[in-house]
């Protein structure tokens, strides 16, 4: 198979299906890289975006350049998906070397503007970990981001009391120094085996 055949191959897949294959690919081709998240690489456009941060200022993606960027979907009143993996993606870069945890940002974004003031998401991260920071905007802006990277999210049916739940994705986009999309952690993955992928991702340069 050549490289324009396996390129116009991966272009049709589903993004799911598209990092299936490159995992099943990448033993084939003798892909030096052993991974414990989903290899992405190429798969994914470079990370952009224009948000409101937590001070209320714009934020993008050129304020964190040089850094391993770990992007998560989410919403401050998320009952478990949420807490969990921002727990976890804490603990992963606490355990990192202390040269490279610097070197290290989690970034929040929330899809849930209508709730999730800037102060109420900044209380947010600032109790998971410092190397983490929130950012949301309005619903239009969220739904392109989301879009760029293949994902989704939805709002259900508020209660009696107005109270409704967020459906999105659990999935964790991890972007290089350069913004280059490397890879996606799984909620399955364990800390141990992201904490690895980060030090990989920051010792490269």
């Amino acid at each position: 198979m050549t490289t324009q055949t396996l390129s116009r191959l991966l272009r049709m897949l589903p993004v799911t299906a598209m990092i299936a294959a490159t995992t099943m690919l990448a033993g084939c081709l003798g892909d030096e890289e052993s991974w414990r998240g989903k290899d992405i690489s190429g798969l994914m456009p470079e990370l952009a975006f224009e948000l409101t941060g937590t001070s209320g200022d714009t934020v993008t993606a050129d304020d964190t350049n040089g850094e391993i960027r770990m992007v998560f979907f989410g919403f401050t009143s998320c009952p478990d998906v949420c807490p969990a993996t921002l727990q976890k993606l804490s603990r992963a870069v606490k355990d990192m070397p202390d040269e490279l945890q610097d070197d290290t940002r989690i970034v929040f974004v929330s899809v849930d503007p209508q709730r999730d003031t800037p102060e109420r998401i900044r209380s947010y991260v600032d109790f998971f970990s410092e190397r983490a920071i929130g950012v949301t905007g309005e619903e239009k802006a969220l739904r392109e981001l989301s879009k760029r990277y293949r994902t989704t999210f939805g709002y259900d049916d508020p209660d009696a009391e107005g109270n409704y739940n967020v459906s999105h994705s659990g999935a964790v986009y991890v972007f290089d120094r350069n913004g280059n999309a490397r890879l996606l952690f799984r909620p399955d993955m364990s800390v141990e085996d992201i904490r690895t992928d980060l030090v990989t991702l920051a010792e490269e340069s």
